[in-house]
């Protein structure tokens, strides 16, 4: 525990930022809550997952988690998207931003190191209010933002869209494993959604398909 302490007063942690409240001098003791919240909420699920328990692994105080993430939904939204690693339209070419946007959100969805963060994160939104207005700020930055950064002014709009459009795929996939979706190679997921989010990116304001 004396060592994560440290971190506190240490010198500044190297790498990218990570989630919660303090700077860089804490990062250390952040990032040590933040891996063993992935294993605790994996192995347990987000209700049987306590701060107590993450902080006992962690090696801190349970104080110390508060500190930090101020609450338990605080905690299991820093844990489910510390790297979201939002992409950058801007350097795409216009016609394939929707495959590129998609692409990024499947991989994120298929790659098991993360164990399926965001979808932990959407299944859990479902039954718990502050979830749900979190996972609500992660679209918004995963998806939302990027399209605004292309200066689009329909960017709120565009992104809802394409937001509701992907969590549908991820419902019906990787929760109700909705056959025969579920077993589809990712990369047939991604040709077969990435020309409907490519219309909600392009067409005029209005026009979206239903």
């Amino acid at each position: 525990m004396s060592d994560l302490k440290a971190a506190d007063t240490g010198s500044p942690a190297a790498g990218p930022p990570v989630p919660g409240r303090g700077g860089p001098r804490s990062a250390g003791t952040r990032r040590a809550i933040l891996d063993a919240a992935r294993s605790a909420f994996a192995a347990r699920g987000y209700e049987q997952t306590t701060i107590r328990a993450v902080a006992a692994q962690a090696g801190v105080d349970a104080s110390m988690v508060m500190r930090y993430f101020e609450s338990k939904a605080g905690l299991f939204t820093a844990a489910a998207t510390a790297d979201l690693n939002v992409p950058d339209l801007r350097a795409v070419p216009a016609e394939e931003r929707g495959e590129v946007l998609v692409h990024h959100v499947v991989d994120r969805w298929e790659d098991t190191a993360r164990d399926d963060e965001l979808i932990l994160l959407l299944r859990t939104a479902v039954n718990d209010e502050a979830v749900a207005k979190r996972l609500q700020s992660v679209l918004g930055e995963l998806i939302t933002a990027p399209i605004a950064a292309l200066g689009d002014p329909d960017a709120a709009g565009r992104g809802a869209l394409v937001g509701a459009q992907l969590l549908g795929v991820a419902l019906c996939r990787y929760i109700l494993r909705l056959e025969p979706l579920a077993s589809l190679p990712a990369a047939d997921v991604v040709n077969a959604v990435a020309p409907s989010v490519q219309r909600y990116l392009t067409r005029p304001a209005g026009q979206w398909p239903a």
